[in-house]
């Protein structure tokens, strides 16, 4: 029987997941004292209604995020309470940004024999990639909505044909001199060239495919210098 009217108390208490009203839990609290107290013969040592039952009740939901100086990794573009924020990089001291970033756009053999003798119908497939990718660098921080608006002093973008998997091999580079890194213009110039190689071949295959899209390098800034292994 204590067991079943127990059970019962337990589950009006929860209410105090879904309600923010703080008598309720502590009515339920109290009354699970009183049930306690009724089969024991006293009641809890500490009081289950004690100040500390209370002290969750009301509060909304806490995000860790991690701000400029903090040693401990975490989640830069998030806000105390979970909302997107924009990282203020004020604190920070400018230096020489550089990355460099890559992917790759499969092609398929038929289709690599008309990028490769220039006969698609758009025109120059790897030219205008190259463009588009330049362009799309400068156009990072509309595209990618908590990325800064940086001053780019560099960018390339090249690319190469591949026979043995009759693909195209991109690689993007960007720098700068500045309080934050370049690592998505790079990636971004190398995502929009491989887009656009897409885009100048797709009446000849619905089956391209743009894939490894990833930092190869980076350089400058608080964390310093990386590079991928493989």
């Amino acid at each position: 029987m204590f067991l079943r009217r127990l059970a019962v108390t337990l589950s009006q208490s929860r209410r105090f997941f879904s309600s923010s009203s703080s008598h309720d839990f502590a009515s339920s609290i109290a009354e699970l004292n009183k049930e306690m107290e009724t089969v024991f013969g006293k009641p809890p040592a500490d009081g289950l209604a004690s100040s500390k039952s209370n002290d969750f009740v009301g509060q909304e939901p806490r995000f860790v995020s991690h701000k400029i100086g903090d040693n401990t990794p975490g989640l830069t573009h998030v806000g105390s309470t979970g909302e997107a924020q924009m990282v203020d990089v004020s604190p920070k001291e400018s230096s020489k940004r550089t990355a460099v970033a890559s992917c790759k756009v499969i092609l398929g053999k038929n289709v690599f024999d008309l990028v490769l003798a220039n006969q698609m119908t758009k025109g120059d497939v790897l030219g205008v990639a190259k463009i588009a990718g330049i362009c799309g660098a400068k156009k990072t921080s509309s595209l990618i909505p908590l990325c800064h608006n940086i001053t780019l002093s560099y960018v390339r973008v090249d690319l190469s044909l591949s026979p043995e998997d009759y693909s195209v091999k991109i690689k993007g580079e960007a720098a700068s001199t500045g309080k934050t890194g370049v690592e998505m213009e790079a990636m971004t110039a190398a995502t929009i060239a491989g887009l656009t190689v897409y885009d100048m071949c797709k009446a000849a295959s619905k089956d391209i495919q743009i894939t490894d899209v990833r930092l190869e390098l980076k350089s400058g800034g608080k964390s310093g210098d990386w590079s991928r292994e493989n």
